[in-house]
């Protein structure tokens, strides 16, 4: 059976504790406050400072060859995107981990802008970030439109060629690859928490970056979508989360996610 740790605390502090019980984690999965978009009741203090320990902590938690999975956004302030994220992405790279991948996270179903000068924001930022070369890559696949037809080159034969297309006489496979942009719908229920990603978006990643038996960490635990994301997928989880609210929300529902397992 897999193992559940859920703490209620600062994720600085107690992160401090598990690395000096010398725990070390596969794969983080996690979703930090966004700017200063949300107060989350006004509980948090968050800036670049805190943030830098945040990310020292991770490092020094997170096995060599692990991933961190950073799911983030930008405010914009005074019509200015604030660029926290790349900020945030170019100091992992200064302590020494990977900007392995930058992939999006698309929304099918963004809240419409209507009143700025801009387009809707409609993605999110995903940072994939390693401790050196993954150890895991299970990547995802999706059907070929192009499935079984026969793939062809350009090659102009001659000056007077109209088509210059020929038959390299192999078919396009079934399966290839998913790109680095992934589409989830937003809504559904959100557990009394404001900032609830979609479950599809968990489970996704951490098919990808680790294996059944991994530990998994989510240092902001908000809701606790990892943590069930980790309980329906057979991995062993360790969630932190300061707000109590938030907490006990996260709780209440991984505890339900195994009752339903058993």
């Amino acid at each position: 059976m897999h193992k559940i740790n859920l703490i209620h605390g600062n994720c600085i502090h107690e992160m401090t504790k598990l690395i000096k019980q010398n725990v070390k984690v596969d794969l983080v999965v996690t979703s930090p406050p966004y700017d200063s978009l949300r107060n989350y009741n006004e509980s948090l203090t968050w800036d670049f400072e805190v943030f830098k320990e945040v990310a020292t902590k991770l490092y020094g938690i997170l096995k060599d060859g692990g991933v961190i999975v950073w799911v983030v956004n930008d405010k914009t302030d005074k019509g200015s995107k604030t660029l926290t994220s790349f900020k945030q992405a170019l100091f992992f790279k200064e302590i020494g981990l990977n900007i392995h991948d930058v992939m999006i996270f698309a929304k099918k179903n963004p809240v419409p802008q209507i009143f700025h000068k801009r387009y809707t924001d409609a993605f999110e930022y995903m940072f994939i970030i390693s401790k050196g070369q993954p150890n895991t890559c299970n990547p995802l696949l999706e059907s070929c439109i192009t499935a079984g037809e026969k793939s062809k080159t350009f090659k102009r034969i001659s000056p007077d060629d109209q088509d210059g297309y020929i038959d390299k006489g192999t078919k396009t496979k079934d399966f290839k690859i998913k790109s680095n942009i992934w589409y989830y719908g937003l809504g559904g229920t959100n557990y009394g928490h404001p900032a609830v990603f979609p479950l599809g978006l968990a489970k996704d990643h951490i098919l990808s970056w680790s294996n059944e038996g991994d530990l998994v960490l989510d240092p902001f635990m908000g809701s606790g979508t990892v943590g069930v994301a980790c309980q329906e997928l057979n991995r062993d989880f360790i969630g932190i989360e300061k707000v109590e609210k938030y907490y006990n929300i996260s709780k209440k529902r991984i505890d339900n996610t195994q009752l339903k397992l058993i």
